[in-house]
This record gives structure tokens, sequence and C-alpha cells, in this order.
């Protein structure tokens, strides 16, 4: 892959251009992008499109990000996936783990369930939506896996620990908590809990509370809370 991605049209935010210059260089970013290219040669519909790989870099960039919310990977339905961990685009009917998220977000903060999937609105305002692995094939989930993918989400978790100001990690199920080895939880919040697909929600996501811990702990270190609130419009967000 170059420097800015797989192709001239991708965008990435120049913060991450710096601080991933090294990773984009290494062999695995060579071998991941042939084998996207032999996945695509083969008929393969890979999800999301190209452009919007590094959508949740370009939108939050890396001294801004306050909280990073991490996926697997992403959705595997036709229109779905957008670059960013959860979220759909306006139009697209919201998946159950997004729904689920929705409800614990009420629960903990009162805020009714949007009706739309679209979280751009708070991935400008810091909050990372990230996912591990940063593509997959329609209707196969988790196809990318050891692909190269982990390990340059891995460093991208390690620039956010790096950064001189707290960040909030909030970690869904165990693929994702995997990336706590990366974070100084003497500097950082670190909120693990089970994934919120409807196979898991039930055993523990529900009742966690982590938007409300992400904000007191903010707000605790002197930085204004998220805005969970998301627009009645996406098209505001």
């Amino acid at each position: 892959m170059t420097e800015a991605g797989t192709a001239p049209e991708v965008k990435l935010d120049e913060s991450w251009k710096k601080a991933l210059a090294d990773e984009f260089a290494k062999p695995y970013m060579g071998r991941l992008k042939a084998f996207i290219q032999d996945r695509r040669a083969a008929g393969a519909h890979i999800f999301p499109k190209g452009s919007e790989y590094f959508r949740a870099l370009d939108l939050t960039p890396l001294d801004h990000v306050r909280v990073v919310i991490l996926g697997q990977d992403p959705y595997h339905g036709e229109g779905q996936a957008h670059g960013l961990s959860f979220s759909v685009r306006p139009g697209v009917k919201i998946p159950p783990s997004l729904t689920n998220i929705y409800k614990e977000l009420q629960a903990d903060l009162g805020i009714a369930p949007a009706r739309h999937g679209f979280l751009e609105h708070w991935a400008k305002q810091g909050v990372l939506l990230l996912n591990a692995v940063l593509t997959v094939e329609m209707g196969q989930a988790n196809i990318h896996q050891g692909k190269g993918w982990e390990h340059f989400t891995d460093a991208v978790i390690r620039a956010v620990n790096d950064q001189p100001h707290s960040v909030v990690f909030i970690l869904w199920g165990s693929y994702a908590q995997k990336k706590a080895a990366f974070v100084d939880t003497s500097r950082h919040l670190v909120i693990k809990s089970p994934h919120p697909s409807p196979l898991s929600a039930h055993n523990g996501f529900f009742g966690s509370r982590p938007f409300s811990k992400a904000n007191r702990f903010l707000e605790a270190k002197g930085y204004p809370p998220i805005d969970w609130q998301l627009p009645e419009d996406p098209r505001l967000s």
C-alpha cells in the first residue's frame, strides 16, 4: 500500500500519515495489498470501498482522539460498511449490534435511540471508531483476519497510547480486548465488556455504562465530555 493507502482517492489525515509512515513501508502492508488485489481479481466483493479503508483515521485526527471504540471487522452486508466501526450510512437499516449499543446508551444516559445508524457525529468529536481488521468480504465475517490488518491497527493503538493526553479505550468483546496490551492504564482508561452482538450483549454488555464512564473520566481530566446524542437528521452529523 502507498503511504496514503490503497488508491489515490484515499483520504488520511496528515497526523496519521506522519505517525504511521513506517507501517505503510513495512513488508506486511505489501502482502496485504497483494492479498486484497488477488481477492478482487477472483471476484470477491470487498467492503468498505477502497477510498474508505481509513475513513475513521481521516475523520478523527490523532491529536484529537479522546475515545477509541474498537470493533472486530466491518459489516459484511451490501451497503453497510463505510469505514467507521458499528456505523452505517443514512438510509441503511440499523444492524443488531448498533441497536444494542443504542439500548445501552439510553439506559446509561437516557438518550433515546437514533432513527439512523450514522455515527460521524461521534467521530468528529474525537471518538475513533476503529475496527481491528479494516476489510471484509460480502457475507463472510472475519474472512480477512490474520492477513496483516491487525499489525496496522496495533500501530494505531500504540500511536494513541503515546499521545500526551489521556484517552478512553472502549473494548467490546475478547477480540478487541487483546489491544489493551498496548495501553498504559496509568494514564488512560480502559473499559471492557462483552460485545454488543445479540449473541453476547446479555452477558455483561447491557448495564456496563461505558458512555457515562467515559465522560466522567474525560471531565475528571479537564476535557469536555462527548455529546453522545446523535442529530435527528444524519446529514447534520
